[in-house]
């Protein structure tokens, strides 16, 4: 079969090879999966440098998370084991992690909805107990992480505001259902959420960004606010001043959804459920901008890199097509 494999740390585009290899033989408690499609994700890209908290021996194939099928031909949504991972014919899954695909989602969108819209749901929900009628700030809302925040936000009620960084994308955030658009390439990012929020700030705030992002959101939270801290995109890890959090009482809540898989696995089966059914009332949709085929791969792990990419991309070994 086909797979991308990484031998060394580097940028996707100079690391990640094409290579014939021996189809994957699953071990104790795993399945042989058809990969229908692979959704790429940043940590895609930090594996491929080396800089994620999990550092797979080399040679390895990436992509975390996939829809893929099993050998009985039952359609399902996975995150991979590694070494052997989604950007390949074949991958290899833990047989208890392995949840079926929602009916109503096309593969590429299927593949798309497990961590992001998991991540969602856990921050706002979980984390931050968002409720109905509270302003939700979303940094990054047109990425892929970003872009199911906006969305679980608005199925929940919540006047939404989302920053973006070009027309290109305050345009996609729009079409995602953003009450408020900021862009902040054209507009003071602070100025304008007072402003759409009459000087009282976002009831909770969803940070995948990091850097400047996290300072602006220190900015505007509200009395008695939540500041989701999702990850680190920008490369910048902030060192926030606690005694700020104290005088404007706000929480500072931290979000590692993959501890949820080892710490309280029946959450996530009872995640999905709900996820299941938003996304077949249309309630969600994971924003698919582009689906490309297996050789296309390593380009595509280079532009989430880059940060150029809206809504996700999905690698489709069937030459590309939506299965």
């Amino acid at each position: 079969m086909q797979a991308w494999q990484v031998h060394e740390n580097g940028e996707p585009s100079e690391v990640m090879r094409l290579t014939d290899v021996e189809r994957p033989t699953p071990g104790d408690g795993q399945i042989l999966l058809r990969v229908r499609a692979a959704n790429i994700n940043f940590p895609d890209v930090l594996m491929a440098r080396g800089h994620y908290q999990v550092r797979p021996p080399l040679p390895f194939t990436p992509g975390v998370e996939i829809c893929g099928e099993t050998e009985d031909g039952r359609r399902v949504i996975a995150n991979p084991t590694l070494p052997y991972g989604g950007f390949a014919e074949y991958a290899v899954a833990d047989a208890a992690a392995v949840l079926p695909a929602p009916d109503s989602l096309d593969d590429a969108e299927a593949a798309a909805l497990h961590i992001g819209y998991q991540t969602g749901w856990f921050g706002l929900h979980r984390r931050a107990a968002l409720e109905a009628g509270e302003t939700l700030l979303v940094h990054a809302a047109a990425g892929g992480v970003g872009s199911a925040a906006v969305q679980l936000g608005k199925a929940a009620g919540a006047t939404v505001i989302g920053v973006v960084g070009g027309p290109g994308k305050a345009a996609v955030a729009r079409e995602l259902g953003c009450d408020v658009v900021i862009d902040r390439h054209a507009e003071d990012v602070v100025a304008a959420v007072k402003e759409a929020t009459g000087g009282r700030g976002a009831d909770v705030i969803y940070d995948p960004v990091g850097g400047e992002a996290y300072t602006q959101s220190a900015k505007v939270v509200a009395f008695e606010g939540r500041v989701v801290v999702v990850g680190f995109a920008s490369g910048s890890i902030p060192s926030p001043s606690l005694n700020h959090a104290l005088v404007k009482n706000y929480s500072i809540l931290g979000l590692h959804w993959g501890l949820y898989n080892t710490r309280n696995p029946q959450l996530v089966r009872d995640c999905h459920e709900q996820l299941t059914d938003l996304a077949a009332r249309g309630a969600i949709k994971p924003l698919v901008s582009e689906r490309v085929p297996l050789d296309g791969a390593a380009a595509a792990v280079q532009r989430v890199a880059d940060g150029v990419t809206t809504g996700r991309i999905a690698v489709v070994p069937q030459n590309g097509a939506a299965v």
